[in-house]
């Protein structure tokens, strides 16, 4: 199973970090670690790190000398990537973080949920960790923290890889959207089945029938005894959303000076159209598309998004 690491991100906030290292070694080709759909602190974890006032570095594997930092999106946890990350743990120290707010990290009340505030919590991961200079790996809001820590901080990245995340303004209509689509939440479900049903098949958003939508929120639920709740706070996650839907965020993309790759999903959030101006602003991009795909592409078609991305990350971390 993966092994947590427990790191003090910006602010002194507590950030969980997972390493699949040592799952990719021992269960080549296996099942994703165990959802976390209990109130347990996560189910993907055997083992904790030995943690100290200065985060004590955990020691590389030799086969996998090339370190990977893993990134998930809004209301995603790290556990996300268990599958996606199997395909990279031969070659790869490969490391996700649950982001403030998220999964088994810490949730302070007061915030802040900036975007300063993920940026920097995934700097201080990097350094605490010793992964420098690492391979940056986002999805979604994770994708657009990745990018912005590239431009401001190329001494901490190698390369980069941006899943489904675009680089224009959704806008405030979009915000308000989300609002509403909170506010419809049956909430707090009554089983894990009811979850899955609900986000599969049974939320105004799905247009046809996505039991994988719903086994991938079911993952971010924890059971109370009135019923089961999701593990962040939907009031946080949409102050984190408030600080990058109202702004494009072309400037930062075209500061980024390390090999990138874009990655869509056919059926996903990001079009073609913008993808590749995305890879033409970039100084060093490079595209890559999944068919069938839609917005959870690694999550989804694990095996599928690896073909897309290992030509990638072989021409960038091969001596």
């Amino acid at each position: 199973m993966a092994r947590r690491l427990d790191v003090t991100g910006a602010d002194g906030i507590r950030l969980a970090a997972w390493d699949f290292t040592a799952e990719g070694e021992t269960r080549r080709g296996s099942d994703r670690p165990e959802a976390h759909t209990t109130a347990r602190p996560a189910a993907v974890s055997i083992a904790r790190q030995p943690s100290s006032p200065e985060d004590r570095p955990a020691p590389p594997s030799p086969s996998a000398a090339a370190p990977v930092l893993l990134l998930h999106g809004l209301m995603g946890h790290a556990a996300h990537w268990a599958s996606a990350a199997r395909f990279l743990t031969g070659r790869h120290r490969t490391i996700a973080l649950d982001q403030r707010g998220h999964g088994a990290s810490e949730k302070p009340k007061g915030g802040p949920f900036t975007r300063e505030a993920y940026v920097a919590d995934a700097a201080a991961v990097i350094e605490r960790l010793g992964l420098a200079p690492v391979t940056l790996v986002g999805h979604s809001m994770g994708a657009l923290t990745a990018w912005q820590l590239a431009a401001e901080r190329p001494d901490l990245v190698r390369a980069l890889v941006i899943c489904d995340m675009r680089a224009s303004a959704l806008g405030a209509a979009s915000q308000r959207a989300w609002q509403d689509w909170f506010r419809t939440w049956p909430a707090p479900f009554p089983t894990l089945e009811a979850v899955h049903r609900w986000f599969g098949a049974d939320d105004p958003w799905v247009e046809t029938p996505n039991p994988a939508r719903g086994a991938f929120f079911a993952e971010v639920m924890t059971e109370r005894p009135d019923g089961w709740h999701p593990v962040f706070d939907p009031d946080q996650m949409l102050t984190s959303r408030e600080t990058w839907v109202h702004d494009a965020h072309w400037d930062s993309l075209a500061q980024v000076r390390c090999p990138t790759l874009v990655v869509r999903g056919l059926d996903g959030e990001l079009g073609r159209a913008e993808a590749q101006e995305m890879v033409r602003v970039l100084p060093h991009g490079a595209y890559a598309e999944i068919p069938d795909a839609g917005h959870f592409l690694h999550y989804t078609h694990p095996e599928a998004w690896a073909e897309a991305v290992d030509p990638f990350l072989t021409g960038v971390l091969t001596p």
